[in-house]
């Protein structure tokens, strides 16, 4: 017979499977889905996926550990949501770098409306590549999306002014012409935008963009992932210019791997919140994959903070936003 110890151990096993179940629905770069877990007992471990770095936009894994801090805070959050308490510690071995928390779920509380509420958009959460409507971002909204990343130990820098948002826009402009002349670079983004039919269950689906990039105002180029094919979604917007929506710089007061993991958590928490209100973001990362530039937006537009991701905010101009996620098994391994 199972004493009420070995069924309590069951269900927590089972709340840490759901928990990472949460944690791949995490946005990362290109859909990389750079992470990996191992569960023992009441712990999980996360580690980078060195094999999915984009090593020529992310030669230094600063873009997958932010993917990988956002998945960390889903993991946290599902476990929050399941009755569990999760203790983290960042980065705890130093000859390990690429693990990067272990957590340890210890009983809780029931979870709080804002914890159910936050959980439920885990995985009504979408990246977006196409345009935004005109409904404005409310006031209320960004001040609780910018205390959610300084909850984290991040923050947001919004473009207000005409002329930052121009010179943002121009830079990453700029840098998606640079890469998109560098063969390196295309192969890149290649390898992670799979053709239609595609059965992958990772990289960037032709379904989630479209075939032809809105061209905002102020226009922020997109990156090319049909390359010319004719891949992509019929635009919503047809031949109107849509707004860009709200322009923010995701910023630390630091630039090492435990920023770099904190940025993810603010970012993901920050997201969903967003989500809860209708929201989604459409990202940039061109212009901070260049030293250059990325050291030109620090410089100008961060004040003391290091810029680890520029994004706008909007209502999406479309509700089919796809996305896929590779199962459970491919990321997760139980120890005994």
């Amino acid at each position: 017979m199972r004493s009420r110890h070995d069924t309590a151990a069951d269900l927590r096993v089972e709340a840490l499977r759901a928990a990472v179940g949460d944690a791949v629905w995490a946005p990362s770069i290109h859909n990389t889905q750079p992470w990996r877990f191992t569960s023992r007992g009441s712990r999980v471990s996360l580690r980078a996926d060195a094999d999915r770095r984009l090593g020529v936009a992310d030669p230094d894994g600063r873009e997958m550990l932010i993917s990988c801090g956002a998945a960390l805070f889903n993991l946290r959050l599902g476990l929050r949501a399941r009755g569990l308490d999760p203790e983290v510690v960042l980065l705890p071995d130093p000859d390990r770098p690429h693990l990067l928390a272990d957590v340890e779920a210890v009983p809780g509380e029931e979870p709080e409306d804002y914890t159910r509420l936050m959980h439920g958009q885990v995985r009504r959460r979408r990246s977006h590549r196409g345009g935004f409507t005109a409904e404005p971002v409310p006031d209320s909204v960004l001040a609780a999306v910018r205390s959610e990343a300084e909850t984290e130990g991040a923050r947001f820098i919004q473009a207000v002014d005409a002329h930052v948002k121009g010179a943002l826009a121009a830079l990453n402009n700029a840098a998606e012409h640079i890469q998109r002349r560098t063969p390196s670079y295309a192969s890149e983004i290649a390898r992670w935008a799979p053709a239609p039919g595609s059965r992958r269950a990772d990289g960037v689906q032709h379904e989630s963009y479209p075939r032809t990039a809105p061209r905002t105002e102020p226009h922020f180029a997109a990156r090319d992932f049909a390359r010319g094919r004719g891949w992509g979604m019929e635009p919503a917007n047809g031949t109107e210019t849509p707004p860009a929506g709200v322009v923010l710089l995701l910023v630390t007061a630091g630039d090492e791997p435990a920023d770099w993991l904190r940025a993810g958590q603010g970012l993901q928490r920050s997201l969903l919140r967003a989500s809860e209100h209708g929201f989604a973001a459409a990202y940039h990362t061109q212009a901070l994959q260049i030293p250059e530039l990325r050291a030109f937006v620090r410089t100008h537009f961060c004040g003391a903070g290091h810029p680890q991701l520029l994004l706008r905010l909007g209502v999406p101009d479309t509700e089919d936003l796809a996305s896929v996620r590779r199962p459970l098994e491919d990321v997760l391994t139980e120890e005994p």
